[in-house]
């Protein structure tokens, strides 16, 4: 396997030991760039050929022209061939006498014939030309005759039989047989002492822990290592450097092995110059790698830019990626120049249009599988070997650059290099991705023991940091090899995966991050503390107590969501857009490791969030209510009884239904809000899956919302998901708000006034406690005096008003305000618990409540009437010890949600025309209602990637949500306000 066209170069490349060292020497520190022109066989003239070791074309010597392979020099027609020394050869013109150049190209002869238009001798059919003796000497004239093997012509017959030929070059003086002390291996014979025969023929599987005798290497590996140090054949070097590669390109102590003799040969050429002008290349040898430096690899990837600029859209787009492999078979022939993609390094079968997609710059590309053993078995009998560089393009002056190949599997005296840290990596060039061969014990052609796959090919693009026209540095590859051992190649599978994936250095971005969030979380805690200092002014406490720290960390925790939520969501929108709109790259999408940090993000703003939530809901279904009658009874006229002979007028009794009616609309009411929750989900799914908005969440840079089914969809991004789809909720729910709050509220219905309205037509007024001394008050006094009345005087009442004819309905002469927020003092909420404790007693053990319920229900109908008295003349300002004023709230005391005033003497009631005793409702919790509803949507989508399945679920979280608020509200209502919870529909 080892025979082959002799290099003739090796002269050419002999330099100056201090040359090579300075080279050397500023290529460590400097770490130039490797760029090489790209250069194929049919690139070389007729006066040249392609040398398969530096990959360029090489001119031939003087009356030479190149070979039909393109890949070797051979004399041109009428010259002979002269052997001048083991590594070159001269052509030597025949005599006019004898014009015929003999087969072999090493004589010339008189043909019996005519001659060929190569200037060979021609026979008749069935003739063998035999142009030396049966001694095997030269004859003046060939003979069409059967040839004489004998020696010593140096003749020996073909293997196909059909013509002689001069025995191999590496045969010692005028013999074709390898004598002793001689050593013959591969069809070749070394000299005694050239190279030890005691060779490492094992190949390590790391991953099974065991090794295999390969075959394959047992019979070449001697032959390729001591025809590639002794005779410089660049065949027999190509494939030692394949066989270092099927053996992972790892190094051990064992000087033996492929990888030993491989690096015994390199270091042997130290003297010798370098291809292409990289020191890690050496002359005849494959490059396979880079140098085991210290911190070489962040060098050669973070240091030069790659001379191309990657950009989306414009006149300069340009997001083609043009990868291109020197392909070789592992006897060491170089087979083709091959265009990277389906069919070599893409095992996965696939659509063109589909696997393509993976060389479209900003496409995060994979594709995984699984492959049979049986079919690679017949697919890859034997590997192939890939030098995979990318295509700077240029023309005529066309160049390429290597990528750096990183072997996961790779090994350096025992140890996983590749899998620590950058400054260790060991880089390497050369790669394949299916081995049926090395495994191979008994012989090349029984079924293997072990076969090796790369399970895993991925190249990264990382853009160069601040970049502003799409600079990337030079990409790597990572190849994850598998090691298989064959069992039942008919049910065994591999799983294989080709990815091409993008990246930029995320720390400054995740500094911002961190440093936005640590500032607004600061702002968060001090509005927590104020939060904080205003419920304890409205429990009137001074005392910091557990339940003190137990609410702060409540308030703390809502606060912190919001921060969590804000910096989430402008991070997710900052990337939607920067990504999807951008002209020349300048950012790129963090990668699904890098997106680790931002889910705990999200996970910590939707679990504060729900303790924030809870807490509301818990707040909301424990307030004090209470609502004031006004109506006075009144004398009955037709009805009257004779008392020591005068008539008496019997007071007829205040009817209870407008208290039923007034408590069954505030029951209603607990749960509406801002927008709906059905039409949200709806409008929601309606642009993610209709519209195709959710297609602007994958990880390419196009904003296209319908894709076609015969193309490659990525992945999606988990911040590219939950930006689209947070702010897509957020901005459907704004405009919600915004039409309910301007159009809804004010041309339709406005259930939260219309509840004011009816409480003054009722004659009701509503008393909240949502603190210990804090709530609000919404004034129903009716004008009128009265609101127990029939039908006509209630329609003249409320033309009266319409017209104007009577007082306003405000708690103030000539004010209409009828809602407040209230400040009360300590002592109203004395007298406000005493009553409330006769109210809510309950006397004896429930065996004994049928007897005693008529006592009881008399006792809670008194204590009922007791506060409704209470309450009405504090309104009345009738006690003067628990009074109150009326004023209004300071702008920052809005702002903060805290009373710079505390209630010592006189209770305060701030004017309130905003309503806001709507907070102890669904309704003025809109804010953190819709958060909530936003986090647990994007909280169910990012873990099951199912936009449906989270509006599914969240649509459940709300019917279940609301369901406790008003069932648990209800029970309240019917503790706090003593009505029959029979008359709440």
């Amino acid at each position: 396997m080892a025979t082959g066209t002799l290099p003739s170069v090796v002269s050419r490349y002999k330099v100056p030991i201090i040359t090579l060292f300075l080279s050397v020497y500023i290529d460590i520190f400097d770490c130039q760039q490797f760029v090489i022109p790209f250069k194929s066989p049919s690139d070389c003239s007729g006066d040249e050929f392609f040398d398969i070791s530096s990959l360029s074309c090489v001119s031939c010597g003087s009356n030479q022209l190149r070979s039909t392979t393109g890949l070797s020099c051979i004399c041109k027609t009428g010259y002979q061939t002269l052997i001048t020394d083991k590594t070159s050869i001269t052509c030597q013109q025949c005599p006019t006498d004898k014009p015929a150049v003999i087969t072999d190209g090493f004589g010339c002869v008189r043909c019996p014939g005519s001659l060929s238009d190569e200037g060979n001798c021609q026979c008749p059919p069935g003739n063998i030309l035999v142009e030396r003796d049966t001694n095997g000497n030269l004859l003046d004239e060939a003979r069409c005759e059967i040839c004489n093997g004998n020696t010593p012509g140096l003749t020996v017959p073909n293997y196909s039989g059909d013509k002689c030929e001069r025995c191999q070059d590496s045969f010692i003086n005028s013999s074709c047989v390898c004598n002793p002390p001689n050593v013959l291996a591969g069809g070749l014979c070394f000299p005694s002492g050239s190279l030890s025969t005691n060779v490492n023929p094992s190949v390590n599987y790391a991953q099974l822990k065991f090794s295999v005798q390969s075959a394959w290497f047992v019979k070449n590996l001697y032959s390729s290592s001591a025809a590639c140090l002794v005779f410089s054949n660049l065949t027999a070097c190509q494939a030692l450097g394949n066989m270092c590669v099927m053996n992972m390109h790892s190094f051990s102590s064992v000087s033996t092995d492929a990888c030993g003799l491989f690096n015994t040969i390199f270091r042997s050429r130290a003297a010798l110059s370098s291809t292409q002008d990289i020191s890690y290349w050496r002359v005849n040898l494959p490059w396979l790698y880079y140098g085991d430096e210290p911190g070489l690899a962040g060098r050669v990837l973070q240091t030069d830019p790659v001379p191309l600029k990657f950009s989306f859209r414009g006149r300069n787009k340009n997001t083609d990626i043009r990868l291109l492999a020197a392909v070789y078979n592992v006897r060491g022939e170089f087979l083709r120049w091959e265009q990277v993609g389906a069919g070599n390094l893409q095992l996965c079968p696939g659509t063109t249009s589909k696997q393509s997609a993976a060389f479209s710059f900003g496409t995060a590309y994979q594709e995984s599988c699984d492959l049979s053993v049986a079919d690679l078995l017949d697919a890859h009998p034997e590997p192939l070997f890939y030098d995979v560089f990318l295509d700077l393009g240029g023309g005529e002056n066309r160049k390429l650059l290597p990528l750096p190949t990183l072997v996961y599997n790779q090994q350096y005296n025992g140890r996983l290099i590749n899998q620590e840290s950058m400054k260790n990596w060991y880089l390497s060039r050369r790669m394949f991705v299916v081995d049926t061969l090395s495994g191979r014990e008994k012989s090349t052609s029984s079924l293997p023991k072990v076969i090796r796959v790369a399970s895993s090919v991925k190249i990264r693009f990382q853009l160069v940091p601040r970049t502003q026209d799409g600079q990337v540095f030079p990409p790597l590859m990572t190849v994850t090899y598998r090691d298989v051992p064959i069992t039942d190649i008919n049910t065994q599978t591999v799983t294989t995966t080709f990815a091409v994936e993008y990246e930029m250095d995320q720390n400054e971005a995740r500094i911002k991050t961190d440093t936005a969030i640590g500032v607004m979380a600061g702002v968060a805690l001090i509005y927590s503390l104020l939060k904080t200092v205003s419920w304890k002014r409205r429990i009137a406490s001074p005392l910091i107590d557990a339940e003190t720290l137990l609410k702060f960390l409540i308030f703390y925790a809502g606060d912190l969501a919001n921060v969590f939520f804000a910096v989430t969501v402008g991070t997710g929108l900052y990337w939607l857009i920067f990504y999807k709109a951008q002209q020349f790259v300048s950012v790129l999408l963090p990668l699904p490791a890098q997106e680790e940090q931002f889910v705990t993000y999200v996970g910590c703003a939707f679990a504060l969030k729900a303790v924030q939530f809870l807490h509301k809901l818990f707040m909301q279904v424990s307030i004090d209510v209470f609502f004031i009658d006004w109506e006075r009874p009144r004398c009955k006229a037709n009805r009257t009884v004779q008392a020591a002979g005068e008539p008496k007028r019997d007071p007829s009794p205040v009817s209870i239904w407008r208290t039923y009616f007034v408590a069954n609309e505030w029951n209603e009411i607990q749960t509406i809000r801002k927008i709906s929750p059905t039409f949200q989900i709806m409008a929601v799914l309606f642009f993610l899956e209709v519209l195709g908005f959710s297609n602007l969440a994958l990880r390419d840079p196009w904003p296209i919302l319908q894709r076609s089914s015969q193309e490659y969809t990525p992945s999606y991004s988990i911040m590219l998901r939950y930006g689209l789809s947070s702010t897509l909720w957020l901005c459907i729910g704004f405009l919600q708000v915004i039409f309910f709050t301007v159009f809804h509220e004010h041309f339709i219905e406005d259930k939260i006034r219309q509840f004011v309205d009816l409480c003054s037509i009722s004659n009701i007024s509503v008393l909240l406690l949502s603190h210990r001394c804090f709530g609000y008050y919404i004034h129903g006094r009716s004008v009128h005096g009265h609101a127990d009345t029939n039908m006509e005087e209630m329609n003249n009442n409320l033309n009266r008003e319409s017209e104007s004819l009577c007082g306003q309905r405000g708690l103030l002469p000539n004010s209409d305000t009828q809602t407040f927020q209230v400040s009360l003092t300590n002592r109203l909420r004395l007298q406000y618990d005493r009553i409330r404790e006769q109210i809510g007693r309950r006397n004896g053990p429930s065996r004994l409540m049928d007897t005693s319920s008529a006592n009881q229900f008399e006792q809670r109908a008194r204590g009922y009437q007791t506060m409704n008295y209470f309450l009405g003349s504090v309104i009345d300002h009738a006690h003067p010890d628990m009074d109150y004023i009326v004023r209004d709230k300071l702008m920052f005391e809005r702002v903060i949600g805290m009373e710079f005033l505390e209630p010592s003497e006189k209770s305060i009631f701030y004017n309130d025309e905003a309503h806001t005793f709507s907070d102890v409702l669904f309704y003025g919790n809109e804010a953190t209602l819709l958060i909530f509803d936003t986090l647990f949507f994007c909280v169910v989508d990012l873990g099951s990637q199912s936009f449906v399945l989270a509006a599914v679920l969240t649509c459940v979280q709300q019917i279940i949500f609301r369901l406790i608020r008003n069932t648990l509200g209800r029970k309240n209502l019917v503790n706090k306000t003593l009505v029959d919870e029979r008359f709440l529909i």
